[in-house]
C-alpha cells in the first residue's frame, strides 16, 4: 500500500505540471471535477489512517495531547487543517459513510455534515408511543440513507440545514415532538463544544474564529450592539465596526479593575520594545501573546499605559537580581515572559498567560525564586518534566537562557535544544 501511495503522489505531480492550454472548455470542467474526486479520494486515504493511528494510540505514544496535535507536528499543518482532518476521520467510521465517499457520493465535508446530523438524532425517542426500542437504529439509518441522497444537490452547508430538522423527513410522525428534545439536547451539546479561537497573525491580521450557543451570541450582540450604530460619515463596513465594538468592550472591561487577577497582576496588555537609549528611538514591539506591532502603535498604547522598564542584556538576558519568595509574580513573572516569550520547551507554541513558572532547582531542593532558577512552561510541558519516566531534563545556558536536555532514545549524544518557535529579536 505504501508503494503504491508514493507512486500515485508522483504521478498526480507529474499531472499537476501537464500543460493545460490544450485543452477545450468542456474538458477543463470534466478535468477539474476528475481532480477534485482525486482529492477527496486521497483525503479519505489520509482520514481512514489517522482514524488507524488513533485505534492504536499513537499520538500519545509519541508524546502529544491529542490526535490534533500530533497531525500539526506529524504533517506540519495549521491548526484548523488539523481539526478538519480530525473530523473527516471521525465521520469515516461509519462504513456507509466512508463507503459514500469512496465511491465519490460524498466529499469529506458533506461526510462529515451526514455524521453530524446522525450523531445529533435524539437517543431518547425510544419515550415516544410511536417509537420502539429497536426503531432508533432504523431511523437513523433512514436519516443517513436520505441525507447522502441529498448530497447530490446540495453542499455540506445545506446539508447541516437541512440536517436540524431530518425527523421531519424520516419520521414525520414524532417530529415536532422529537424536535423540543433535540432542541434541549442542542443547547447542551452547544455548550459543551464552545470556543473562542485567535490564529497566529498573517499579515497583520488575527483571525478571530470560534462557537457560541443562542444564547451566549446573544449576550455578546446585545453588548457590542450600542457600539456598532454608524456615526456621521462614518465609512467602516458593517463587519469593520463590529469588530471594533467587540474591542471596546474588552477595553471597558481592562478597564473595570474588576477581571480576576492574571499572573500576579491586574490584567492588562503587556508590550516589549526595543530602545536605542542613543537614538531615543523606539523600535518594533511584541506583545506577550507573541504578536509584533509596529512602533508608531507602541506610541499611541504609551499615551494611556503603565510603562516597565526591563533591561536586556547584549545576548538577550534579563538582567535581574534574586527572589527570595516562593512565587514569580509581579515584575519577576513579566522577566520571564520577556525572556522564554511563552512556554520554552523545544518547539512548543503556547503563549506566556498559559504557562507556569517551574523552579529547575526544586524550591524544595533549595532552588531559588529568580530569573535564573526559573522558566515557563505550559501545563503539558510542566507535567512532562515533572515526570521521571520522560528523561527531559532543563539547565541554564551561559547565556541565561535555558537548555532542554532530550532523553537518550530521542538523542543519544542529549545535545542541548531550545525553543526555535519563540524568536529572539
Amino acid at each position: 500500500m505504501l508503494v503504491q501511495a508514493r507512486q500515485l503522489g508522483e504521478d498526480a505531480a507529474k499531472l499537476a505540471s501537464a500543460p493545460l492550454w490544450p485543452l477545450t472548455d468542456d474538458e477543463i470542467v470534466d478535468a477539474l471535477r476528475a481532480a477534485h474526486r482525486l482529492e477527496q479520494a486521497a483525503a479519505a486515504l489520509q482520514a481512514r489512517l489517522v482514524q488507524q493511528a488513533t485505534a492504536r494510540r499513537l499520538p500519545q505514544a509519541q508524546g502529544h495531547r491529542n490526535i490534533a496535535g500530533w497531525l500539526r507536528a506529524t504533517l506540519l499543518l495549521d491548526p484548523q487543517p488539523a481539526r478538519q482532518l480530525c473530523e473527516s476521520a471521525s465521520a469515516m467510521a461509519r462504513p456507509t459513510v466512508q463507503q459514500a465517499v469512496l465511491d465519490g457520493r460524498l466529499d469529506l465535508r458533506q461526510a462529515v455534515a451526514v455524521a453530524a446530523t446522525c450523531d445529533a438524532i435524539p437517543t431518547d425517542l425510544a419515550g415516544l408511543d410511536e417509537i420502539g426500542p429497536g426503531d432508533i437504529d432504523d431511523i437513523v439509518a433512514r436519516a443517513e440513507s436520505t441525507q447522502i441522497d441529498m448530497a447530490g444537490r446540495l453542499p455540506a452547508y445545506q446539508l447541516r440545514r437541512v440536517g436540524e430538522r431530518i425527523l421531519a423527513f424520516v419520521a414525520p410522525e414524532i417530529a415536532e415532538r422529537a424536535d423540543e428534545r433535540a432542541l434541549a439536547q442542542q443547547e447542551a451539546r452547544a455548550h459543551a463544544h464552545r470556543g473562542l479561537t485567535l490564529s497566529l497573525p498573517v499579515d497583520g491580521l488575527v483571525r478571530l474564529s470560534g462557537l457560541l450557543g443562542t444564547e451566549d451570541a446573544a449576550t455578546v450582540q446585545a453588548a457590542i450592539q450600542p457600539l456598532c450604530s454608524p456615526a456621521p460619515g462614518d465609512d467602516r463596513t458593517p463587519a469593520q465596526r463590529r469588530a471594533d465594538a467587540l474591542t471596546e468592550v474588552c477595553r471597558l472591561a481592562l478597564r473595570t479593575g474588576e477581571l480576576p487577577a492574571d499572573g500576579g497582576e491586574p490584567p492588562q496588555l503587556a508590550v516589549t520594545v526595543a530602545y536605542q537609549p542613543l537614538t531615543r528611538a523606539l523600535g518594533a514591539a511584541g506583545t506577550d501573546t507573541g504578536q509584533r506591532l509596529s512602533a508608531e502603535t507602541v506610541r499611541r498604547i504609551a499615551c494611556d499605559a503603565r510603562v516597565l522598564p526591563v533591561v536586556l542584556g547584549t545576548a538577550g538576558q534579563v538582567l535581574d537580581v534574586g527572589r527570595t519568595r516562593r512565587l514569580a509574580t509581579g515584575s519577576l513573572r513579566r522577566a520571564l515572559a520577556v525572556r522564554d516569550r511563552g512556554c520554552a520547551f523545544p518547539d512548543c507554541d503556547r503563549p506566556p498567560r498559559w504557562t507556569d513558572a517551574h523552579h529547575i532547582t526544586p524550591w524544595t531542593a533549595g532552588g531559588t525564586t529568580d530569573l535564573s532558577n526559573l522558566v515557563l512552561l505550559c501545563r503539558h510541558h510542566h507535567r512532562r518534566i515533572h515526570d521521571p519516566q520522560s528523561g527531559w531534563h532543563i539547565r541554564t545556558g551561559s547565556d541565561g537562557h535555558p537548555d532542554f536536555i532530550p532523553p537518550p532514545h530521542l538523542d543519544q549524544q542529549r545535545h542541548p535544544r531550545r525553543n526555535l518557535h519563540h524568536l529572539r529579536r
